[in-house]
């Protein structure tokens, strides 16, 4: 075991990638969606800047409880940025050795119930709507990352973190590993919420949803929460599926690790500029199937399979 100081410095290391990459793939996510739209698009720094302006605007609150919204702000950010210190950045995770697949599970629904709390606590009919989507979503969507995370549990015969990364999901029983990692590959856009699956927020329908009521901070942490989103569920993917070359030196990982980031972003990018918004019954449907399909994996799996 890592002596602690080492071990929180990799912590703090984790937490700063993902504070600095996180926009840096949102900004290439929509550069590389205007392109393929025949259009010019925002700059690759741009949700830098708007993190920055939002940050520096003023605070209005609306709604009957503050202090719930400024909570729920600080929770989505905080417990997606927990999951960072899970993640084998470089190779090894700092922390993965002190939690378990369950812990996991927990913490990453803590974003989606902030979300749910801000709706909850700004009143508004339009983010009363947002927040029925979230629940929904979450109802259906949460189970099939559980699934997964369970099903590596199965395979590497323990819930530690350490033991289910490095993709010890596909020995023994490959077949049922390379179907789960189908059934993901069909889940990852829902998982970090963008187009088509976007329904929780809905710009042409429902005005950003749960979070028509925030602006200034509190929209900076939300919106920050999101695109950090999106690097932890691409590093968890990674993390599961993908082999950890434990040979090679921690650059090399990183390397390895930022490139099958940049490919999931791509791919999720693709998706989004080319598929047009679901219906919120098309989701939950969407959802139901792609979740069956996991209880058949996980079915084989236990089998060996």
């Amino acid at each position: 075991m890592k002596p602690m100081g080492l071990t929180l410095l990799g912590a703090l290391c984790n937490v700063v990638l993902a504070l600095a990459i996180a926009p840096f793939f949102e900004g290439v996510l929509r550069k590389v969606t205007a392109l393929v739209q025949s259009r010019k698009g925002p700059p690759i720094y741009q949700p830098y800047m708007d993190i920055a302006k939002l940050l520096i605007k003023e605070d209005i609150e609306v709604g009957h409880n503050p202090l719930m919204q400024r909570f729920s702000a600080l929770l989505s950010l905080g417990a997606i940025l927990v999951v960072t210190l899970f993640i084998p950045i470089t190779g090894a995770s700092p922390l993965a050795h002190y939690a378990d697949s369950i812990q996991l599970i927990y913490i990453l629904s803590l974003a989606g119930i902030a979300v749910l709390l801000a709706a909850l606590s700004a009143g508004s009919t339009y983010s009363m709507v947002g927040m029925s989507r979230e629940m929904m979503s979450m109802m259906t969507l949460e189970p099939l990352f559980a699934v997964a995370v369970v099903m590596a549990a199965v395979k590497t015969g323990s819930l530690r973190l350490d033991a289910v990364f490095g993709g010890a999901i596909f020995t023994p029983g490959p077949i049922s590993a390379a179907c789960m990692l189908v059934v993901m590959l069909f889940a990852f856009q829902a998982f970090i919420g963008r187009a088509p699956f976007d329904v929780t927020e809905a710009e042409t329908e429902i005005m950003e949803g749960p979070l028509i009521e925030y602006s200034g901070p509190k929209l900076a942490l939300f919106k920050y929460a999101f695109m950090v989103k999106l690097f932890v569920y691409a590093g968890l993917f990674t993390a599961i599926f993908m082999p950890r070359f434990a040979a090679l030196n921690w650059a090399l990982n990183l390397a390895f690790f930022i490139a099958c980031q940049f490919v999931l972003v791509l791919l999720a990018t693709l998706v989004a500029a080319t598929h047009a918004r679901y219906r919120i019954d098309q989701v939950v449907r969407y959802y139901a199937i792609l979740f069956a399909a996991a209880l058949v994996c996980l079915v084989a799996a236990l089998f060996g399979i």
